[in-house]
């Protein structure tokens, strides 16, 4: 993939976390590899899906990418700027273009404040707007995102936990970015609510043509609305592809196991598959095991996968495995 069609480059990202001990003079005893050398781009126009196991490092992946955390290691570029080498100033103005969806609609508003000021805060951050041309635009985008607008003036507890998602994509929209990280934004509410927002968020990237990173847990989701995916496992990424390859013929043992978890509306293909049980626990990321990080749960794990850590390949046309087997 050329350059320029990336708007955001992830190379060999890293976010370690320290552990310490003691109470007077604390010393560090170790660190815990949340995110440990995750590589990928995204296209401008695309929704890249991040998948995986809960603690794998997805949020903190999606968290590093916008300098919400700072990284131990590696390089963000968007549009080509490298975000780890900006603070301050830079980094604030060079913000306006990105925004974050966050998993909680119940905790990410401040309950003390109207909708009117939730939404309306990016612009007085970012300088977009004066007061009066503010509120014009928060009414607009209360319409964008199906919520009455004489509703400006109410508080977030006076919303259900839809609404509530909706104003916080609404405060996303607020500072107009090209690039938004979806974390799991659909996981806390009702399975019926659940669809309304996602089919909201596609027709706001058809709209705006937004990018996005779509983090999430239900594969049938991310299905739907991505168009390739990376699998995450104990902080690395072990397989990235387009969607339907992917889910069609996925590669690595982890992403097979991952997928016949899937369920399928159709009971005679749900009996005739084979379904893959990965045995054990996911591996601590304070010490994760050595060589390939899957090799205590694999199947088909051999004595190099023990020593050798696997690179990420192209074992096919734009499909990138990291498996010393495939």
């Amino acid at each position: 993939m050329s350059q320029q069609q990336a708007l955001v480059e992830v190379r060999d990202l890293k976010k370690h976390f320290p552990m310490t001990r003691g109470i007077l003079i604390q010393r560090k005893v170790g660190a815990v590899r949340a995110v440990d050398g995750v590589s990928f781009d995204i296209r401008r126009g695309e929704t890249l899906g991040l998948v995986g196991e809960s603690g794998c490092g997805k949020t903190t992946t999606g968290n590093t990418i916008l300098q919400l955390l700072r990284p131990t290691e590696g390089k963000v570029l968007f549009d080509g700027v490298d975000l780890s080498e900006l603070s301050g100033e830079e980094l604030r103005l060079l913000r306006q273009r990105m925004q974050m969806i966050f998993q909680d609609p119940y905790a990410c508003l401040n309950p003390r404040w109207t909708v009117a000021r939730i939404i309306g805060e990016p612009m007085r951050v970012h300088r977009m707007a004066g007061r009066k041309e503010r509120m014009r635009r928060v009414k607009e985008l209360l319409e964008l995102v199906q919520i009455n607008r004489a509703h400006i003036n109410r508080y977030p507890h006076e919303f259900s936990g839809g609404q509530r998602q909706r104003i916080g994509v609404a405060r996303a929209l607020a500072s107009e970015p090209e690039f938004i990280v979806c974390d799991e934004p659909v996981s806390a509410l009702d399975v019926s609510i659940q669809a309304q927002v996602v089919n909201l968020l596609e027709r706001l990237q058809d709209k705006f043509g937004l990018t996005y990173l779509f983090i999430a847990h239900d594969l049938g989701m991310v299905r739907h609305i991505c168009d390739r995916v990376a699998v995450m496992y104990c902080g690395v990424i072990v397989e990235l592809a387009d969607r339907d390859p992917l889910y069609e013929e996925p590669l690595h043992p982890y992403s097979q196991g991952l997928l016949s978890a899937v369920p399928i509306p159709d009971p005679a293909k749900t009996r005739a598959r084979q379904r893959i049980v990965l045995p054990g626990d996911p591996p601590n990321p304070a010490d994760p095991p050595s060589g390939c990080r899957f090799h205590t749960r694999c199947r088909i794990a051999q004595e190099r996968c023990r020593e050798e850590a696997p690179s990420l390949r192209e074992a096919a046309p734009g499909h990138w495995v990291a498996c010393h087997l495939v």
